[in-house]
């Protein structure tokens, strides 16, 4: 029997990737998001692509009620997934605190935490009633290191690190694995979405280096999906060879 996948944010970026990457090794997937056409489209291409089952589940990860009543609406076939991909997560705009927007703040924590946690309480009974499984939760090098007008986005990220840890702990008596992942610099629409969609301005984060591609996260998360049961990856930083650290890259001149 084909194991099932759960992932969110999957409309776009890592999440698309990890939905591509887990049905080419013949995983049934369920792909979450917000943008029901781009869901649809992505499921039916899944099935056609690699022969799979996938199920699209629109969705906002911010509303409980929502989560609760999507997850508890999946189909027999897709209602105990093996392995939960917690992927929904932005930043926006990049603002000192004094200089910025409670409503971004909002949705920064609902999606990046409030998201994870509706998520994860959703699905977590199952696991644990069967006694394995595993959630893959994608951090950042945001969490580890804070930088100046990463305010709000660096604390919801470091707060997933923290989480990350104690959920650990609590579903170690259940044999559920837990892992974070957590990429530096990626080239998604991360940018695009954080700058309000200034394309030129999101550009300019990767010019002079080459980041990580979306691909390159997926085929870690991937990996550690796919040891044994008696092995985990409690914590994984990946970052582009041209990283060292949250703020510092090194740039070719271009001129």
């Amino acid at each position: 029997m084909k194991k099932v996948v759960f992932i969110t944010g999957a409309t776009s970026g890592i999440g698309r990737a990890c939905a591509y990457r887990f049905a080419a090794d013949h995983y049934n997937i369920i792909v979450s998001g917000r943008r029901a056409d781009r869901l649809l489209a992505l499921a039916a291409e899944l099935r056609e692509k690699y022969s799979i089952a996938a199920f699209p589940l629109p969705m906002d990860v911010r509303d409980q009620a929502e989560v609760t009543s999507g997850i508890a609406g999946l189909p027999p076939d897709f209602s105990k997934p093996d392995i939960l991909i917690n992927n929904a997560g932005l930043a926006l705009d990049l603002s000192p605190l004094h200089e910025g927007n409670p409503e971004h703040w909002d949705i920064m924590i609902d999606t990046n935490i409030k998201g994870v946690l509706y998520v994860s309480k959703a699905l977590l009974p199952v696991m644990i009633k069967r006694g394995s499984g595993h959630v893959i939760n994608i951090g950042s090098i945001a969490g580890r290191e804070a930088y100046a007008n990463g305010n709000v986005y660096c604390a919801t990220k470091a707060a997933i690190d923290s989480l990350t840890k104690s959920l650990r702990m609590e579903l170690l008596p259940y044999g559920i694995k837990v892992t974070q992942i957590a990429p530096g610099a990626v080239d998604t629409e991360f940018s695009e979405v954080r700058f309000l969609g200034d394309t030129l301005r999101a550009k300019s984060v990767y010019k002079g280096f080459e980041p990580l591609h979306e691909d390159d996260v997926a085929n870690v998360v991937h990996f550690a999906a796919s040891l044994p049961p008696h092995v985990n990856i409690n914590d994984l930083l990946i970052m582009p060879t041209a990283q060292a650290a949250g703020g510092m890259i090194h740039r070719k001149n271009e001129n």
